[in-house]
This record gives C-alpha cells, structure tokens and sequence, in this order.
C-alpha cells in the first residue's frame, strides 16, 4: 500500500496491480512444472515404445499432447504408437496436425501419403508425395510411392470397366494387384467379394468382406451381407454372430432385424434338434427338423441337413422302411453325403438287405474312409455271409427290431406248424427236423441278448467256426446240447413259458 501511496493511485487500483503480479508468478511457475512434465511423458513414451509396451506408450503420448497442443513432434509421435498399434486410421488426424503445425514436416508428409495411399486415396496421397517432392526432388521413397500411386489410378479405372463389362474374372485379376498396393481399401475389397459371389464362391467373399466391417466405422451394410453368406452356406451360429454386430451398430437397422428374427429362429431349432438327439429323444428330434424345413424351405443346406438328420433318426428308432425312403431321398440330394450312406446302411440291415448295406458302405467308404464306416463295412459283409447261410431273424419271420415277446410268439407258432409228428413220410420228417432245429436255433439266438447282440454284430455264435473247441451250431447240430430225435420213438413237444 506505500508504494501505491507513492506512485498515487488509488485503493482499488493499487489491490488489482498487486493480484496481477501475483498471478504472474503463479503462472510462471505452472508452465515451468508443465513443461518439465511434458519432457517426462516424452521420454517415458519414447522409451516405452522402443520396449514394445504400446499401450502405456500412447498414454504418455496422450499427456504429452493435451500438456502442449502447439509441438507438432508429440503429434508424429504419438502417430506412430497408432502406427504401431495398426491404427491407421487414428495416426491419420495426428499427421494431419503436425503437417498443419510445419507445414515443411517432409516426414509427416511421407508417412500421411503411405497411409492414404494403402486406403486407396490416390488423389490425395499424390498430394503428399508431390509435396516432399517439391523440398526435396531426389527422395526415392516418394518418387517410388508416387509411381504406385499413378498405377494404383489406372488399376482402379481397369477394375471398375471390367465389372461394369461383367467379365468378374478379369476384375478379380486387376483386383489383386489393387489390394497389394492398398491393402486398406475396403472398396476394393467389397468390390472383389462381389465378383466372388457372382461367379458362386461365397467363401472368398466371406474372406474379402470380413476385414471390410473393421477398415469403415460403421459398415452395417458388409456385417449384414456377412450374416447372410454364413447363413447360405448353413453357417447359422456365425451368420447370428454377424447380425448382432450390425444391431450393435444401430438396433433400428430394418434390414439386420429381420435378419437377425429369422436367424435366430432358425438356428434355435437347429439347436433344439441336436440336443434332442443327444438326448436320445429321437421323434421329437424329426418333428424338429420337420419344422426346420418349413421355417427355411428356400436355402438348400438346411432341407439337406433336415434330411440327412431325420434319416438318422428314423434308424435309430429302428423304422427301417421309412429310414430307407428319407435316406435314399437325402442321398438323391447329396450324393456325395458319406454319414447318409452309413445311415441307409443300417437302415437296409435292419430291413435285412444286407447286399444293399455292404454297397452303401463301400460308397460311404469312397468319401469319407474313417473307421467306423469301414468297421460297419466289415460288420455287413459278415451278415451277408451269415445270412447266405442261416438268417436267425428270417427263419423266424420277424424284424431286427423285434422283442423278445414277439420272437417267442412266432417260435411257437413255427414249432408247432414244423414239429416232425406232423409229418408222415420219412423225407418229411428228416426236411421237418431240420426246419425245426433251425426254429429252435433261432430262438436261443434271439432270445439270449449276448448271442444276439453278436448276431447282431455279424458273428453267428452257434457257428463251429466262431467257437473255441467246436460245439454246437451248424445247420443241422440241435442247440440244446441234446438231439431228442436220436433217442427213438416219438418226441411229444411241449411248450414252456419264459
């Protein structure tokens, strides 16, 4: 206050002149902190960056930039941690900036014009490289980049009248080397998946259109041709996948909802399905594959798929005839379907058709030689063989899906009608026994479950030479271990209840 007194001002003056220096000082000593700081988060960057720990890089180089706005070196700095994370896309607005901060910055130049130029950008990587062509005529490397970019010019104008022309062929040609040269161009790549699908090979539209969804910020509409692709090709879990990332882009996107309801459906029940067999719940599995077919009738793969799935089925509830029909139909679509041979295999086994079983197998075998065709293989040509010689369940008259109560009922019946002291003649009786060994045979086979899960499995178990020690079997060799037609007079045969 004296020394206001003496330059005479005033009370109210005086207070302001002294915050002002005050705040001077303050502020002198903030930018000197600020500054130091800024150093620190350079060289923290500078170091980490050289140690490959990116992430910890960029946040320094973050600091160094909202500490000092006006250094363009934080900006190109910070551009190649981007650049080192593979993100082009953020170093860009950085090199920007730095260019604009010195405008003479040869390097920024150079290295915002390889960005441009890998986007596809001709025009302005042209720009850039003319630029530092201008400072500094003899750089190679911007000589040498402003070359690509006048080929990758003319490769474009080629690509484009090829397709226009509809010769894909030539389009996907040009399109090689367009990608080589600007591998981040999802233009190019968009417009080669296209070529792809035209020409039949979704696959290679799916590879094209993948990296397409990451190089635009908000590219919908390739997350939903994706989707749509996967769900063509009976993809169904990818195709949702892919729905959902273009809802997650915008949830009133008209086009994926609808996808994504009939997506989802879909593949719920094809879910449902496969989980129903797994359970062993086999009926219901077809009535849910019967609505798979009515839910997608127009894409192939899935009514194939229904096919061959309740074709399974139906064999393992053991319907042969139906098998055998769903089957030859699901084989008639997919001729080439190994799992639908192997099932109409078993089908025809069950229905006892066993040449039929051996030819599907060896079919099956010519796709797909993995071991448990060729077991099944093996397993019907020895029910082939055996039932050249006796078949158990024909001699009995009923199916390989028959119970134990319903062979017992035909072994009665066939005893009594082939019974020897029904005949008269000597060659009646003798043709009688041998029928009625072989009805008595049968029935032991059938009605033990080990001797008929090994009939079962091809292996007649009352056959000599299936036998350690020889033993009963045989066409003629009476099973209980006695023949009570070699013990003279007349056998009276009585039933007994099992």
């Amino acid at each position: 206050m004296d020394s206001c007194r003496r330059t005479g001002l005033s009370g109210v003056l005086c207070s302001l002149s002294l915050l002002c220096v005050i705040l001077d000082i303050q502020l002198d000593g903030v930018l000197g902190a600020t500054h130091v700081e800024i150093e620190h988060h350079l060289e923290m960057g500078r170091k980490l960056l050289a140690a490959g720990q990116l992430a910890e890089a960029l946040s320094h180089y973050h600091s160094a930039v909202e500490g000092d706005s006006k250094n363009y070196l934080t900006y190109y700095k910070r551009a190649a941690v981007f650049l080192a994370m593979g993100k082009s896309k953020s170093a860009l607005p950085d090199l920007t900036k730095a260019i604009q901060l010195k405008p003479d910055f040869l390097a920024a130049r150079l290295q915002r014009g390889n960005i441009l130029l890998k986007q596809g950008n001709t025009q302005e990587a042209m720009e850039d490289f003319e630029a530092v062509l201008q400072r500094s005529p003899d750089h190679e490397e911007a000589q040498d980049q402003l070359m690509r970019a006048n080929e990758l010019e003319e490769l474009q104008e080629e690509a484009h009248a090829a397709y226009h022309q509809g010769d894909y062929s030539a389009t996907i040609s040009v399109l090689e080397r367009v990608i080589e040269i600007s591998p981040w161009d999802p233009e190019s790549r968009e417009l080669r998946a296209e070529c792809y699908i035209r020409m039949g090979d979704p696959q290679k539209a799916i590879q094209d259109l993948t990296p397409t969804t990451r190089l635009r910020n908000d590219n919908r509409a390739a997350y939903l041709k994706l989707s749509m692709l996967h769900y063509s090709q009976g993809e169904h879990h990818e195709s949702l996948n892919h729905i959902r990332e273009c809802l997650k882009l915008d949830q009133d996107d008209k086009d994926c909802f609808s996808q994504y309801k009939q997506v989802k459906k879909l593949s719920k029940q094809l879910d449902t399905a496969e989980e129903l067999i797994h359970m062993e719940r086999y009926q219901e599995a077809i009535d849910k594959y019967e609505s798979v077919m009515k839910t997608e009738p127009n894409v192939l793969y899935y009514t194939n798929l229904a096919k061959e799935r309740i074709c399974y089925c139906l064999v393992k509830v053991r319907l042969a005839l139906d098998a055998i029909d769903v089957c030859s139909e699901a084989h008639q679509r997919d001729p080439r379907n190994a799992n639908v041979l192997r099932d109409r295999a078993e089908a025809y086994i069950l229905n006892q058709e066993y040449e039929k079983a051996v030819e599907d197998y060896q079919e099956a075998r010519e796709f797909d030689d993995t071991h448990e065709i060729r077991e099944g293989l093996e397993r019907a040509q020895k029910m082939l063989k055996i039932s050249r010689k006796r078949d158990y369940y024909k001699i009995l008259g009923v199916s390989r899906s028959a119970n134990k109560q319903e062979i017992i009922k035909a072994y009665r019946k066939l005893a009594q009608q082939w019974h020897p002291d029904n005949f008269q003649s000597e060659t009646e009786k003798k043709e009688a026994e041998k029928k009625f060994i072989d009805i008595a045979s049968a029935k032991e086979v059938l009605t033990d479950p080990e001797m008929r899960q090994k009939f079962d499995a091809g292996e007649d178990p009352l056959d000599p030479e299936n036998q350690q020690g020889g033993g009963g079997g045989g066409g003629s060799a009476w099973p209980f271990h006695f023949d009570p037609f070699q013990s003279g007079g007349s056998f009276h045969f009585k039933f007994h209840q099992n």
